[in-house]
């Protein structure tokens, strides 16, 4: 009688090899992700109010994302089929000057009371912060405000507020990351700006097992980056080259002492698996161990997705497809998208309370079932103490 092989136990191998040939994954839902983004190519519409006088952003990353919504695809002029609405303003416009245009959007345009101003965006590369005027903090907890990062805390709205990946001018993204990782020169390299953290910073020239460039100093930080293991980025200093370095395969490593929600496409990239946050107040010692502790297993996987999630940090002056503009706009679609649920598709018998904390999503997402919007906004991005 000829022998049979079980059937069982050979798909669970298959199974097994099948998990193991899949590379780790940098986002945080795939399979939405990519379905939403086809989505948004074909249907997508943005309407652009004309601003009072023309201005410009002197942040790059915002002038670029600015410029690119302009000549975009998406922009159309018929406001009737659009599904946000853009407000163009000055960065230097005043808080008094920002009541009266929204009050204007109220009075003489029919969308903002529509749902509030809840399917209208704009662009302050700081932020706005909460005032006593009614229009502004409709604008400030309806609207979506797109900022740069990083943002201070008190300006930005967790998982409602959208931030760009900051913009390097001079940056030289590298296509192949390199290979030989496990021998680099510097566990951490840091571009300093002679003030911010400064006792932490002088802590750190102390250990020869990290490079630290003063910026006014600094020629070329290509080589320095790529012999490095670990970028480190103050978050309250300059973070302009952290896609530049990601692009290399050096792992960002963001010293802050507060969790912070304001990661770029922080609802989109596993940022946990991508970077590292550390507390400054630990000193150079703890920064030290807290590295040392990854592995070098994890320290592969995590390279491996930071170069992969670089690739949608990136800008464009000629946007291409799943650059930063295309991801934050597929963003904005499903902004859109939840909007039109609660505020068309559910009845509601008395006025919803929302604390001054919550975002306007207080459902599970319509896009990521798996994802329960109601928890995932209390999460939040801590850095090791």
């Amino acid at each position: 009688m000829a022998t049979t092989t079980p059937v069982f136990p050979l798909l669970l191998l298959l199974f097994a090899a099948a998990v193991v040939a899949v590379p780790p994954s940098p986002y945080l839902s795939p399979t939405t992700l990519f379905q939403n983004y086809q989505n948004m190519l074909t249907n997508f519409k943005i309407f652009i109010y004309t601003p009072a006088k023309p201005f410009t952003f002197q942040n790059p990353a915002a002038s670029l994302f600015y410029s690119s919504l302009l000549y975009s695809p998406f922009h159309t002029q018929d406001p009737n089929e659009a599904h946000l609405f853009f407000i163009p303003f000055s960065p230097e416009t005043s808080m008094r000057s920002l009541a009266r245009l929204v009050r204007d959007l109220r009075v003489n345009h029919p969308y903002w009371n529509r749902t509030l101003g809840a399917d209208h965006f704009f662009v302050s590369p700081a932020g706005i912060d909460y005032s006593a005027d009614r229009n502004v903090l409709e604008l400030k907890k309806n609207s979506v405000q797109i900022s740069v990062f990083p943002v201070i805390s008190g300006n930005f709205i967790p998982h409602k507020d959208i931030t760009l990946p900051p913009l390097n001018p001079a940056a030289r993204i590298i296509s192949a990351v390199p290979e030989n990782a496990s021998t680099s020169s510097f566990l951490g390299y840091l571009k300093w700006d002679g003030k911010t953290e400064s006792n932490f910073v002088e802590e750190l020239k102390e250990d020869g097992d990290f490079l630290i460039d003063i910026e006014r100093e600094l020629l070329d930080h290509v080589e320095k980056v790529k012999n490095s293991k670990f970028c480190l980025l103050l978050h309250a200093g300059d973070v302009a080259w952290m896609v530049e370095a990601m692009a290399m395969g050096c792992i960002p490593v963001v010293i802050v002492d507060r969790p912070i929600q304001d990661l770029p496409l922080m609802d989109v990239l596993r940022w946990s698996d991508l970077g590292l946050l550390v507390e400054a107040r630990g000193g150079a010692k703890r920064l030290k161990q807290v590295l040392n502790d990854v592995s070098e297993e994890k320290y592969g996987v995590m390279r491996e997705m930071t170069s992969a999630a670089s690739k949608h940090l990136v800008w464009n002056e000629e946007t291409q497809p799943l650059d930063v503009f295309h991801m934050i706009c597929k963003k904005q679609l499903e902004s859109s998208q939840s909007i039109h649920l609660r505020w068309h598709m559910i009845p509601v018998t008395k006025p919803l309370k929302i604390a001054k904390s919550a975002t306007r999503i207080i459902l599970k997402s319509v896009f990521a079932p798996e994802i329960d919007c109601c928890n995932y906004i209390g999460t939040r991005f801590k850095p090791a103490k």
